[in-house]
């Protein structure tokens, strides 16, 4: 068992045990037991930082909003141009993936369910943002002449949310995460043919 750590510590361990497990486990398979075993600490332990296995996920979206949100603005605002920062978003969304492929599985899992959620609610929290990172590289990619007066935004961030999407799947179904990566060069390429194109 491990020795006592801070509660935000021990709260951080739990959350990375749960996105871990998630790489392998359904998250609805996924027990507090399980976490707590992962952890090297006792059941009750992981109930005196989380009343509930809910909370757990909750609380693990929410790192997945800010870490995600974080390395995606970080990398746009490393670029000089508005479509390089696109690309840096793209790209920093699939390293994400790579490196946390448990996120993906729980995001999954929880649109699948009919009821709103805090999770899902966490989820369309992180999406939203997305949208408004992506939004505003559209806007500044117009305005810099880099991209068509006629380009419409919308359909062009919903479409690039579609594209890691569907890689994320595909990863899902072949068990290889990593494979994102060597596709990502392609996918982004006839992407962006595809906004940088009049209407």
């Amino acid at each position: 068992m491990q020795t006592r750590l801070p509660t935000e510590e021990r709260q951080a361990e739990i959350v990375a045990a749960a996105l871990n497990l998630a790489r392998d486990i359904s998250p609805v398979s996924i027990t507090t037991g399980d976490i707590a075993t992962a952890v090297g600490v006792s059941q009750g332990a992981v109930f005196k930082h989380f009343p509930t296995k809910e909370a757990i996920w909750v609380a693990a979206m929410a790192w997945v909003h800010e870490s995600l949100l974080a390395r995606m603005n970080e990398a746009a605002q490393a670029q000089t141009s508005a479509v390089r920062a696109l690309e840096a978003v793209f790209r920093a969304h699939v390293d994400f993936v790579v490196a946390h492929p448990g996120a993906p599985r729980i995001i999954f899992h929880e649109l699948q369910q009919s009821t709103d959620s805090p999770v899902k609610q966490e989820v369309r929290a992180l999406l939203q943002a997305y949208r408004r990172l992506l939004l505003s590289q559209f806007k500044l990619g117009v305005r810099s002449g880099e991209l068509p007066t006629d380009l419409d935004p919308d359909a062009a961030a919903t479409t690039l949310v579609g594209i890691v999407q569907g890689l994320v799947m595909q990863s899902m179904l072949t068990g290889k995460p990593a494979a994102m990566k060597t596709q990502a060069d392609g996918v982004f390429a006839i992407y962006l043919r595809g906004i940088r194109a009049a209407a």
